[in-house]
């Protein structure tokens, strides 16, 4: 028997929306003692469309739990009176913002959730391990509720006819552009870093950034140059900033290396207004802060106005002990040249 596709087919499509909500406990060691039963709530947050909130118990729902923290997520919604289903996954996290699976408490199922449901974990975490443990710093420690709502089950005709089912591939459209900027196909604009040249094309650098797009195309100099001399940057971050201009992505970068790309790249991309290449050069350096690097973190973020950033090196930095090991580093010299008036804000943190 001939095989023919089939006349017609239709799917069960059945997905869901995710989200999450991270919650600082500052000054937990004045939490205690609230009394079993009470809570503290945090702020209400939106996922899949409907409003949550997380409730901290420090000393237990029950006198049988007094001794374990208890963290519940209620569905906030008091207007929508649908049922949803929702699974829930609360973290408590480490200071590099990761879960630490040793505390994780994962529901085994999608439950549902009324408006005014609550749901969650009496023993999430006993205090006296918290208290012991590496993830209470300055008083202070974090947790992630992250929920995920599953949307109505639906059902769709994918297909009518006797015509074969196609799958679409997903979008390969960076590699095409990369492989023009490789090839070098094309180009008419060439620019000279750092003893090196780089062949590219006119229209899509401009159509890229704001700078190239007035240097380029706009009424300045460049506009009938075809090679432009750039100072300032070391040619292998010229390279790495052309990957992400024509893909969005940065190129494979070496472990040893991610820093220093970081670093130099958030210059690079503030100077030529590249806004999301600034805002991923911050989320980098933002986990790779440390004694040896805080410094020169600090100083970059306030020469940039990178706030998200700064503030974190400040969180780092309310440790004396921090403090006092960033102070021996070869980047404090540096930032108190480059940015003194940080210093005034590091001093009137301290006394607070």
């Amino acid at each position: 028997m001939p095989n023919y596709s089939p006349s017609s087919a239709s799917a069960i499509v059945a997905d869901a929306v995710p989200g999450s909500h991270v919650l600082k406990i500052e000054g937990y060691s004045l939490t205690k003692g609230l009394g079993t039963g009470e809570f503290v709530r945090s702020e209400n947050f939106v996922i899949a469309g409907h409003r949550w909130h997380i409730k901290y118990f420090p000393d237990g729902v029950v006198s049988d739990d007094a001794d374990w923290i208890a963290i519940f997520v209620q569905r906030d919604d008091d207007t929508d009176g649908k049922d949803i289903m929702a699974r829930l996954w609360i973290s408590l996290l480490n200071h590099d913002g990761e879960s630490v699976p040793s505390h994780d408490m994962i529901s085994s199922q999608f439950e549902k959730y009324s408006p005014k449901t609550a749901r969650g974990c009496n023993k999430f975490l006993k205090r006296k391990d918290l208290e012991e443990s590496r993830y209470l710093k300055d008083d202070c420690f974090s947790i992630r509720c992250h929920v995920t709502v599953r949307n109505e089950i639906r059902t769709f005709k994918t297909h009518s006819g006797a015509m074969p089912l196609v799958a679409v591939p997903p979008s390969n459209l960076h590699r095409h552009l990369l492989g023009l900027l490789t090839s070098g196909k094309g180009g008419d604009i060439l620019f000279e870093v750092g003893g090196e040249t780089f062949a590219a094309h006119r229209y899509i650098v401009a159509a890229r950034s704001p700078v190239f797009m007035a240097e380029l195309l706009g009424p300045m100099k460049e506009k009938a140059a075809t090679c432009i001399r750039i100072d300032g940057m070391e040619a292998k971050f010229f390279k790495a900033m052309l990957h992400f201009i024509y893909t969005d992505l940065l190129p494979d970068i070496d472990e040893d290396e991610i820093v220093g790309m970081a670093q130099h790249l958030l210059v690079a991309a503030d100077r030529y207004n590249l806004e999301r290449l600034k805002l991923m050069c911050e989320e980098t350096l933002c986990k790779s802060i440390n004694k040896d690097t805080a410094a020169t973190t600090l100083a970059l973020a306030e020469q940039h106005g990178c706030d998200g950033l700064k503030k974190a090196c400040f969180e780092f930095l309310a440790s004396v002990d921090n403090l006092k090991a960033v102070m021996t580093s070869d980047g404090f010299a540096h930032l108190k040249s480059s940015c003194p008036s940080i210093l005034e804000v590091l001093v009137t943190n301290l006394s607070r």
